[in-house]
């Protein structure tokens, strides 16, 4: 069983944003979380 692994709120923050900032780059936001 694999163990779930938390995030602090503040480092979730920053991916979403990453995230949003770069999905321009990609093909699909899908390909922008890889």
């Amino acid at each position: 069983m694999k163990k779930q692994i938390r995030y602090s709120p503040e480092v979730r923050e920053r991916a979403v944003r990453l995230l949003y900032e770069h999905q321009g780059e990609y093909e699909s936001q899908w390909a922008a979380l890889g």
